[in-house]
């Protein structure tokens, strides 16, 4: 059993461990201003940012969805990890040594069961690194050099080679400590006759990295005749490898796409070292699956949706590619990006063109040439005998259906001009009628029920518009000018407590009128108040998220730690309007409700009462005037 991580050591990790490095990871984060950055939600789909992150505050928060927290917060929910594991894989990353606080430290034990698989894995890498360099290994090292791929290439991409043998990897894993249970679970490992065996055997290695740079999974090429298996043979679906939510490459390949507004998509692991080396760094490649729905949410939060972002795909030319590229084109409109095609001559892929023609045919090769939805029309089109009125109709019953499924309008209509085109039918608005009744359809039957909306569009972009998410969060009334002040104090106590402290904690839950925000208020002050925040504002943070009673409540407060201020210069003055204009409707209320006592009351109200209730009424008063006149200095 796992003793509990000390706090002190809980604290270092996140203070070691900088939000923004860790977000970075897993998509593009821009300038939002104020000090904070924004990117797209890894959490919805979204088409604009709303997800922002607070550098200075150690927080997150998405605008759209609601989720927020801190970085350990932000990992656990993106890689599905427990606190524990999340602790200790950022402590790794940051040479942070963790203390139990029950019993001893025993790795094999005490680490999560992410943590251990991605541990074998990266054991497992490095092996058959250093196995390609045996005797064994001589057919692995001239597949390589055939391909124009030398010793530096092979090291650069971690490419290694597995044994021949039935059990080399397991042996070793063991004596590496990993129980034959971790490396079943693994992938690394299956079930023998006598015991597990290695998965991989005789064949040359790649590692299969995620967004984070760790090895999750591998993919293993043939070499020899007398192996029976496929010739590619993917690490099976585990608890840390989907398939359909990796992309060979992304962990090389993430920072230029991000800078440059542009993924390559092709088809194989030695594609994408050709092309890295030919000075495309933004190849990536599916792993044993169909470029899908999932692949595209990770190139879209690198991708930033900006207008000029470019998708380059570079199917083969044969049928298998052309099927390919109309499975891409169906998933088309779900980028906010130009997507092409690239068909090499002679239907060379990358890695082929690269040795017949040189670096240079790479790069010229992906540079944006044919719109992907006009191949895959094409594609459709082509198959019938357009000179013949019955060929003509019959390869506008194929294709209406596909563009009948853009959900933008205005771009349904452009393509089905174009398709118009393609079939050389003269009657356009025929063909675009045709494609709307059947877009209506579809809607009736519950397909997508709403109705197509205009949107820009530049080349052959499709962009799906989208219902606003249902905040998940307190509804609160931002019209109210109440509840404006109110939030905006609540934003100076969490991000700028310099500036309220000691004043705002000598506030009251009840000086808030918005059911949420006095929860909010409640936390703050069984952190110890926002003069906690003086001394370190990161760990006041953490401490008023510890004291949320629900989520709803923990969501607010990331919220409003990470949002930008009305204002256009937060200082004292700003903080001071804002405390006095709290603390002086929460005067006002009180008076209000005294004297609509006493109106009830009438004569019926004793006569101490009344003195008392009229003392209250006119000390209230003029503390208010004070406030009014003097503003903060009154407080």
């Amino acid at each position: 059993m796992a003793g509990r991580i000390n706090d002190d050591d809980v604290k270092a990790v996140r203070d070691a461990v900088p939000i923004d490095a860790v977000v970075s990871e897993y998509l593009q984060l821009r300038n939002a201003g104020g000090g904070n950055l924004k990117g797209l939600c890894p959490f919805h789909d979204e088409k604009s940012p709303s997800f922002q992150v607070s550098p200075s505050k150690g927080l997150f928060h998405c605008f759209g969805c609601q989720e927020g927290g801190d970085t350990i917060a932000f990992v656990q929910k993106i890689d599905h990890l427990t606190f524990a594991e999340v602790v200790e894989r950022l402590a790794a990353k940051a040479g942070i040594t963790l203390r139990y606080e029950e019993g001893g430290y025993n790795p094999s034990h005490q680490r999560g069961e992410r943590i251990r698989l991605v541990e074998a894995h990266k054991v497992a890498a490095q092996f058959y690194v250093d196995q390609l360099n045996g005797p064994e290994a001589e057919i692995g090292r001239k597949f390589l050099a055939d391909r124009g791929f030398d010793q530096a290439a092979a090291a650069h991409f971690g490419v290694g080679y597995s044994p021949a043998g039935w059990d080399h990897l397991t042996r070793f894993l063991r004596g590496k400590g990993f129980s034959d249970k971790e490396l079943i679970a693994s992938g690394l490992s299956q079930d023998g006759r006598r015991g597990p065996i290695d998965r991989f055997r005789g064949r040359l290695m790649w590692p299969i990295r995620d967004t984070a740079g760790d090895v999750v999974g591998f993919g293993a090429r043939k070499l020899r005749d007398d192996d029976n298996g496929p010739k590619y043979l993917n690490t099976p679906e585990t608890p840390i490898y989907k398939k359909s939510q990796v992309l060979y490459g992304i962990d090389l390949a993430k920072k230029e796409i991000a800078k440059s507004s542009r993924a390559v998509v092709v088809e194989g692991y030695t594609d994408v070292m050709a092309c890295h080396l030919a000075g495309v760094t933004t190849a990536i490649a599916t792993c044993g699956t169909a470029f899908g729905g999932d692949h595209i949410k990770i190139l879209r939060r690198l991708l930033m949706d900006n207008g000029s972002a470019r998708v380059i795909f570079t199917f083969d030319g044969d049928a298998a590619g052309q099927k390919a590229a109309l499975r891409a084109f169906e998933d088309d409109q779900k980028f906010a990006a130009e997507t092409y095609i690239a068909i090499a001559p002679d239907n060379m892929d990358p890695c082929d063109l690269r040795l017949v023609k040189g670096d240079d045919a790479v790069r010229d090769l992906v540079e944006p040439r044919t719109p992907l939805f006009e191949f895959a029309l094409r594609q459709i089109v082509g198959r019938y005998d357009l000179e013949t009125p019955a060929g003509r109709a019959a390869a506008l019953d194929e294709a209406a259906p596909v563009v009948a499924k853009i959900k933008t309008g205005s771009v349904q209509r452009e393509v089905a001009v174009q398709l118009a085109g393609f079939i050389g039918i003269l009657d356009q608005e025929y063909v675009v009628h045709r494609i709307n009744q059947l877009a209506q359809w579809a809607r009736g039957r519950g397909g997508d029920r709403r109705g197509p909306a205009p949107a820009a569009r530049g080349g052959a972009r499709h962009q799906q518009v989208q219902a606003p998410p249902v905040p998940s969060g307190p509804a609160l009334n931002l019209r109210s000018p109440a509840h404006r002040t109110e939030r905006e104090l609540l934003k100076l106590a969490l991000q700028r407590p310099e500036l309220v402290a000691p004043a705002f904690d000598a506030y009251g839950a009840d000086e808030f009128t918005a059911p949420p925000y006095a929860a909010v208020r409640q936390c703050i002050e069984e952190a110890g108040g926002a003069e906690q925040g003086l001394a370190d504002s990161r760990e006041y943070l953490v401490r008023v998220l510890d004291a949320t009673p629900n989520e709803s409540v923990r969501k607010l407060i990331t919220e409003l730690a990470v949002e930008v201020f009305h204002g256009k210069s937060i200082d004292e003055t700003y903080a001071g309007e804002h405390l006095v204009k709290v603390r002086l409707r929460a005067v006002d209320r009180r008076i209000n409700d005294v004297q609509s006592s006493l109106a009830r009351l009438g004569s019926n109200v004793a006569p101490d009462h009344l003195a008392a209730a009229q003392n209250e009424v006119w000390v209230l008063q003029q503390y208010a005037q004070t406030l009014r006149n003097h503003g903060a200095d009154a407080l």
